[in-house]
C-alpha cells in the first residue's frame, strides 16, 4: 500500500467518526418522531375513510347505469355483472368501516 493510500483509510475513517459523533450529538428522540407520525396518520384516517365511501357511491352509480344499460339490451349476462359491480361497492364500504374499527381510530 502505498502512503496516498494509507493517508485516504486514515482521513476516511477519522471523517466518518466525526460524521456519526455529530449525528448522534444533533438526533432527537425517536419516540417523538414516531407519535407525531401517528397523529398526523390518524388524522389522514378519516379523511381517507371518506374518500373510500365516496369511491364507493361513484362506482355504484357507474355500475348502476351499466347494469341498466346491459338489462335494457336483453344481454344474458346482467345478473353476473351486477353481482359485480354490487360487490365492488359493497367492499369499499366494508373494508373502510372495518379499518377504521380495527385500528380503534
Amino acid at each position: 500500500m502505498g502512503i496516498a493510500k494509507i493517508f485516504r483509510l486514515k482521513f476516511l475513517v477519522v471523517f466518518t467518526g466525526m460524521l456519526s459523533c455529530l449525528k448522534s450529538a444533533t438526533a432527537q428522540d425517536g419516540n417523538a418522531g414516531i407519535q407525531e407520525a401517528t397523529n398526523k396518520v390518524k388524522g389522514y384516517f378519516d379523511t381517507g375513510c371518506d374518500l373510500m365511501y365516496a369511491i364507493g357511491a361513484v362506482v355504484g352509480i357507474i355500475g348502476a347505469i351499466k347494469v341498466f344499460n346491459k338489462w335494457n339490451g336483453g344481454e344474458p349476462d346482467t345478473n353476473k355483472v351486477a353481482a359485480a359491480w354490487f360487490g365492488s361497492c359493497v367492499f369499499l364500504v366494508v373494508v373502510a368501516t372495518v379499518l377504521k374499527s380495527f385500528f380503534g381510530i
